[in-house]
């Protein structure tokens, strides 16, 4: 089925480069659960090329037949739309699946016959797309083995990127070493860093927001705002998962991706352009304005939390130590509270409050501007005993959108206030089309456009602030784990964190 020009092309985009795209364990969950689904809503909005196929590979043993099957079943599964039987089929016949090791270069000689048959069978002029969808210990070596078999060079017009998954790295030192890996086999503008958060409309919708209203950008600065908070609870616990969250746990999971991805969109300076590198650049300055705390600074700046057992959704759950593959007496946090400052003209004084938690009362992604509240000289002769604080709040999810709250007078002969909120949906305004969070990000790399990736200074800025808390809590471990119930909104340490500053925490 051929793939027209979209029929909203001045809004959509074009569609993406002809290509193969090449998935690193393709059989693993990342691929059903995310990629498929997201490819599968790109060519519903005509957004991939004619000339396209995907090769899938893994150490699974499977014939191109079976693969091809095992998609087909899954779709339908975890799809976020209904999947018409004649785009599937567009797919069916563009997919091919081949098994090997991902350390020995003949999968890598296998993989390039494949890839030439792509290119004859589907006229894809020799662009390849390369996902690492496998654990972080193989990101280095598959680069590796792709340069040392020739599948990244790019020449005769033709072109070769590699997106990384997360975790970029465990630490600054790590990060830095596998940055300076990837970086002797590829160029920079090859390697696609990927945080499935920045496909969010209301992450993408930021700097919109932010630099496309004249009444907001005036006050986004210290002379207005008192506070910033980002929150990121998740309700599911570490499910299958425990293995990997022992080695990663909370900190390191979030902190050095999401959770500064936002932090970096919401306190960047505006670009000169919304072109990739002018936007990069802001990002990165304002991460590296961020004070890293001293080693007698992160106990009374940074909270670290366990869940225990807890209830969610009026049933018992176990807690984080009880969880498969998990140990009875693990020190692994799964909850981390911040207070960060960040050290420039715009921000200087105003504290950037961070939380990330599993197990929480609710999942929710958002983050809240506190703007000062005003003097309250003018209602000392009222009934009025104090001014509320007005917020501006971005939701990410699980309903993206925009809040604005405010005072106004009671209607009445005394003069009384009360809150007034605003809100705005996206799905309300613009419609809600199915997303996986994955689909703009992917057709951004299929155009070759990086802006919302992270760069490699980006990812050292981010590290240089996540380090020092690291070095901390491994020299001190948790003496007072599980220190939060399953179904709460975290421990009682991350509360003391605002209330030492007069503030606290927005209700999850």
């Amino acid at each position: 089925m051929p793939s027209p020009e979209p029929e909203n092309a001045s809004v959509r985009g074009r569609p993406g480069d002809p290509c193969v795209f090449v998935i690193f364990g393709a059989t693993g969950d990342l691929t059903k659960r995310l990629l498929m689904p997201a490819m599968y809503n790109l060519l519903a909005n005509k957004l991939l090329a004619d000339k396209f196929a995907i090769v899938g590979v893994s150490n699974v043993e499977m014939s191109s037949a079976d693969f091809r099957k095992q998609l087909g079943d899954e779709i339908s599964q975890f799809a976020t739309t209904e999947v018409v039987p004649e785009l599937w089929k567009w797919f069916d016949q563009r997919i091919s699946y081949m098994s090997g090791d991902f350390k020995d270069p003949a999968t890598y000689q296998r993989l390039k016959s494949e890839l030439d048959a792509a290119d004859k069978l589907h006229s894809t002029p020799g662009n390849y797309l390369f996902y690492t969808a496998v654990s972080p210990s193989f990101f280095g070596e598959i680069v590796k083995q792709l340069a040392g078999a020739g599948l990244t060079k790019e020449t005769d017009g033709h072109w070769r990127r590699v997106i990384i998954e997360k975790p970029f790295g465990h630490d600054l030192e790590s990060a830095n070493a596998l940055n300076r890996e990837i970086g002797a086999c590829i160029d920079e503008n090859q390697t696609f860093r990927i945080d499935h958060y920045l496909g969010k409309e209301t992450v993408q919708n930021i700097m919109a927001f932010r630099f496309g209203n004249g009444f907001f950008e005036p006050l986004w600065n210290n002379s207005y705002i008192d506070h910033v908070q980002i929150t990121d609870a998740e309700t599911v616990g570490v499910e299958h998962r425990g293995a990997f969250y022992e080695a990663t746990g909370a900190l390191r999971d979030m902190v050095p991706n999401h959770i500064m991805a936002l932090v970096s969109l919401t306190a960047m300076e505006p670009p000169n352009s919304f072109d990739s590198e002018p936007v990069r650049d802001e990002k990165t300055k304002v991460l590296r304005a961020i004070r890293p705390l001293k080693p007698d600074e992160v106990a009374s700046w940074a909270v670290r939390g366990q869940y225990g057992p807890g209830t969610m959704e009026g049933k018992p759950v176990p807690g984080y130590r009880a969880e498969p593959q998990v140990g009875p007496k693990s020190g692994t946090e799964t909850y981390v509270a911040l207070k960060l400052a960040i050290d420039n003209w715009r921000w200087s004084g105003v504290p950037f409050y961070l939380r990330t938690g599993k197990r929480m009362a609710k999942r929710v992604t958002e983050i809240a501007i506190k703007f000062k509240a005003p003097p309250a000289l003018l209602f000392q002769q009222t009934g009025v005993k104090m001014l509320e604080q007005n917020e501006l709040i971005l939701r990410i999810q699980p309903e993206e959108g925009i809040s604005l709250s405010f005072s106004a007078k009671i209607p009445g002969p005394v003069v009384k206030l009360g809150d007034v909120d605003m809100n705005f949906k996206y799905a309300d305004y613009f419609g809600s089309p199915p997303s996986t969070g994955y689909e703009t990000l992917l057709l951004d790399c299929m155009l070759g456009d990086p802006a919302l990736f992270q760069r490699a200074d980006t990812v050292d800025a981010g590290w240089r602030v996540v380090d020092p808390i690291l070095d901390a809590w491994k020299a001190t471990p948790a003496a007072d784990f599980p220190n939060y119930a399953a179904g709460s909104s975290g421990p009682r340490a991350a509360a003391e964190l605002l209330k030492r500053d007069g503030r606290k925490w927005r209700d999850i």
